[in-house]
């Protein structure tokens, strides 16, 4: 393929998008992705600012998962956004992005781990909606050790939990950013209160599929009025067994949740590896009447100009109204640019993507020469 007919037939990639309120430049949207560059606090310092500042010709950046709480801490050196102290790192982020872009966007994941945490990183036992252990090991302060059994949430907590959550979307826009996504994917906290095998409850929020999507509906509901529905995205990952979680009947699973949630009208709906070839997708696709901003799942290989592209057009002949990339924005700080003209691509260094704290394979990747 052509340089000439990659600008071409992409075009739209590239082209101004409306996001709820607010304008992108672009429909490429720089997709969550955990990196381990906060202080030990959780806050984000000079690294992260730098980072963010350096991608800031995305459409729309969204920052990394970030908690409401302190229990819900998964690893060493992510950020939060509870304190007054993590409100202000972020702060000094979407300043920096600005400083970069006037027009730059950013929306910030807010993510709870459940039972994806352990008591020697967030000082706190784990919750989570049934007592199922994680069955794998968690880097820690002190290095890798095996979970320990979460404490099933009461009602209260529940409650206590929707609230943080609006608490963080509001401390998120006091920090500058434009809106937040609720991360109910990955095998993180909403995804496991929609999942059979971590949630074993028989009260009003386990069981049936309509009892188990309430969790998720009701901490949408609480940052949408927090925030605004248009300041609310919200990202999902059907049949996706990331962090051990087993759903169950997928296609049942988000018949039910996907209505409740268009209810509430969020920004956008963000599917996690979305494959327009998949029966599951192009059903979400029929299903959400709303936008949909679709994140493909890319091997090493596909890190190439080419074929991220490609998978970008897919996406977007697939229905998708805005494409999310991740390791491709990690590893080039113009990936915009280098699709628009068909410029090769960095190669990624994923020893350097987790649990690592320096700017070495993360603030170190080379734009184009004279930009």
């Amino acid at each position: 393929m052509t340089q000439t007919s990659r600008t071409t037939t992409a075009s739209r990639l590239f082209a101004p998008a409306r996001l709820g309120g607010i304008d992108l430049a672009n429909h490429l949207v720089m997709a969550p992705l955990t990196r381990n560059r906060a202080d030990a606090d959780g806050v984000p310092g000079e690294l992260m600012a730098t980072h963010y500042a350096q991608r800031a010709t995305a459409g729309l950046i969204i920052a990394e998962a970030t908690t409401p709480n302190a229990v819900g801490r998964t690893y060493p050196h992510i950020p939060g956004i509870h304190t007054a102290a993590q409100v202000a790192g972020w702060r000094r982020v979407t300043e920096a992005v600005r400083a970069v872009n006037p027009a730059g966007r950013m929306f910030l994941q807010l993510q709870h781990g459940g039972r994806v945490g352990h008591p020697d990183t967030s000082g706190h036992t784990p919750v989570a909606p049934s007592a199922v252990r994680f069955p794998e090991t968690l880097r820690t302060p002190s290095g890798f050790q095996e979970t320990v059994a979460p404490r099933a949430m009461s009602a209260d907590d529940i409650a206590a939990t929707v609230a943080d959550f609006a608490t963080a979307a509001r401390n998120a826009v006091s920090a500058g950013f434009d809106g937040v996504e609720v991360h109910s994917a990955n095998g993180h906290l909403l995804h496991q209160f929609l999942s059979e095998n971590t949630n074993r409850r028989t009260d009003a929020w386990g069981g049936p599929a309509a009892h188990r999507i309430r969790f998720t509906v009701e901490v949408v509901r609480a940052v949408a009025e927090a925030v605004g529905a248009e300041r609310t995205g919200v990202r999902i990952s059907p049949a996706n067994n990331v962090n051990s979680v087993a759903e169950g009947d997928s296609g049942a699973l988000y018949a039910a949740l996907l209505p409740e949630l268009a209810r509430l009208a969020p920004a956008y709906l963000h599917l996690v590896y979305a494959d327009p070839d998949e029966p599951l997708y192009r059903q979400l696709r029929a299903d959400w009447p709303g936008t949909l901003m679709a994140n493909p799942k890319l091997s090493h290989e596909d890190l190439a100009a080419d074929a991220g592209l490609r998978h970008a057009e897919r996406l977007l002949a697939g229905g998708a109204d805005l494409v999310s990339l991740g390791r491709g924005f990690l590893a080039n700080p113009d990936l915009v640019e280098r699709l628009r003209t068909g410029a090769p691509l960095n190669p990624l260094r994923p020893e350097f993507l987790m649990h690592v704290h320096g700017a070495e394979g993360y603030n170190d990747y080379p734009a184009l020469a004279g930009r």
